[in-house]
């Protein structure tokens, strides 16, 4: 914690300002600001709480279709269920425009007589939809992405992401349904990668934001659909409602957003980087800036950046040098899905009024819930050992497939703690691995290692995945 200095005189007779409040860091600092105006200062604060705002947005957009396709999971399989169950003409509805609440409770009751309660496939199936395209997105993307303008990327995220809800929505088949399901995933994965990178170029504070918002997205994202459908929509108008949220994105990162000086639209990726023209050269935030924003050469948000296209030899030694970092992250988020997408619907109890859909939906709002509370949390916690972090999701994975596989758990609610923990851990590795990264990274490696480091959770969401459809198949099998 840093001494803060009275508003006045310091001892050279430079006149002191207290620093706007650092929302990241929790602190106030003071500023040797001399000739500051009280405007400047205001229309500082501004700037900073609109980027802030905006990242919140941005993270919150983000990540939005792609929770609602994870807690849509279920009613997504069970259109190829019910039309496999079901004796009905071509003219029938599909399962997502039934606003039977009886249809969704029985279909749950269509497949197995065996203590799981199985599904035909496993819930896994549409996670790899969800997470495939990110992941060869993000794969491949680090190295030609800087040749592509910020604008165009976000383009893309906006319509994908339209498009995911449309063709759900109206979609009649399970085929369909994992086609959106899939536009979901390119305009998550692409805007993740846009964004992580994109605060390079701002305060460090944003990232924080970003990540609360990323948390916010899954809260939000498996509550609302959860409560529409509770409250008797159907799928398919549930998911009709939540196309207000990729113009949401696009007003946030046009209209909310205000760019640092010398940033043109124009140009892209590492090009991107600011190239201010003299006059802008020596303007620096004014207030709570933080300390790697106030250094000065080589430093500072300018220094450098007219040679800051990486080499490969470059690009790889960077990638060498996060996997401490990757590693951890990619072992919390594998064992973090595998439960999620591979033991959530194993974890039935059927001698209660929640229906198997319901409890499955709850144990999603409940995960997501955790997660936005730890991504919320780095104002005040910062954890730099991450690895203990997989250790702890690793032991959580272990003792819920106990409960899983010997039935122990007496009751519904008494398996929400346990599922509020894992989000804990996994919304506290994400949060903190990047932190720590751009913490540690200069200005000229932040943005491309940033958007590296990107691919570990989705790395380990995928492996969950994959593995969690044999789990399935053998679990139900008994």
């Amino acid at each position: 914690m840093e001494t803060l200095e009275p508003h006045g005189l310091d001892a050279e007779g430079t006149e002191t300002l207290p620093a706007a409040s650092d929302a990241a860091n929790g602190t106030d600092r003071t500023e040797t600001l001399p000739g500051v105006s009280d405007a400047e200062i205001a229309a500082e604060r501004k700037r900073d709480w609109r980027n802030f705002a905006g990242f919140w947005i941005l993270g919150l957009t983000n990540n939005f279709a792609y929770v609602v396709m994870l807690s849509a999971a279920h009613d997504i399989l069970k259109q190829q269920e019910a039309g496999n169950n079901t004796h009905t003409n071509s003219s029938s509805s599909s399962f997502m425009h039934d606003t039977s609440p009886a249809t969704h409770t029985e279909s749950w009751e269509l497949i197995s007589s065996n203590r799981f309660d199985c599904n035909p496939n496993s819930t896994a199936v549409i996670l790899l939809a969800d997470i495939l395209p990110t992941l060869l997105i993000k794969s491949t993307a680090p190295l030609f992405i800087h040749r592509i303008a910020y604008r165009f990327r976000v383009v893309i995220c906006v319509l994908t992401a339209a498009a995911s809800f449309l063709i759900v929505a109206l979609s009649s088949g399970v085929i369909m349904s994992i086609i959106g399901v899939t536009f979901a995933s390119i305009s998550s994965g692409l805007g993740e990668l846009t964004f992580l990178s994109l605060t390079a170029h701002f305060k460090s504070s944003v990232l924080r934001f970003w990540s609360s918002g990323t948390g916010a997205a899954g809260l939000a994202g498996s509550l609302s659909y959860l409560g529409f459908t509770q409250a008797g929509l159907s799928p398919s108008a549930t998911l009709f409602i939540m196309l207000f949220v990729p113009p949401l994105m696009a007003a946030s990162y046009w209209l909310l957003l205000v760019f640092p000086p010398g940033w043109s639209q124009r140009e892209c990726g590492n090009s991107c980087s600011l190239r201010p023209p003299a006059a802008e050269e020596s303007q620096r935030p004014l207030l709570g800036a933080d300390s790697d924003d106030l250094t000065p050469d080589p430093n500072n948000e300018h220094y450098g950046l007219e040679n800051d296209i990486l080499s490969f030899k470059d690009k790889w030694l960077i990638v060498k040098s996060l996997l401490r970092f990757t590693i951890p992250l990619a072992v919390v988020y594998f064992a973090e899905y595998f439960i999620n997408q591979g033991l959530f619907e194993l974890l039935y109890f059927p001698n209660y009024y929640l229906s198997h859909g319901d409890q499955y939906r709850w144990y999603q709002a409940t995960y997501q819930f955790g997660v936005f509370m730890s991504r919320s949390s780095a104002q005040w916690v910062r954890i730099s050992r991450t690895w203990i972090l997989a250790l702890l999701q690793v032991i959580n994975l272990i003792v819920f497939f106990f409960l899983v596989f010997f039935t122990v758990l007496p009751t519904f609610w008494l398996a929400l703690p346990i599922i509020l923990w894992e989000g804990l851990l996994g919304g506290a590795a994400y949060v903190n691995t990047f932190l720590n990264i751009s913490a540690e990274r200069d200005k000229r490696r932040r943005e491309f290692s940033l958007g590296v480091a990107s691919v570990a959770d989705t790395l380990g969401i995928a492996l969950s995945g994959a593995t969690a459809i044999p789990l399935h198949d053998y679990l139900c099998a008994l």
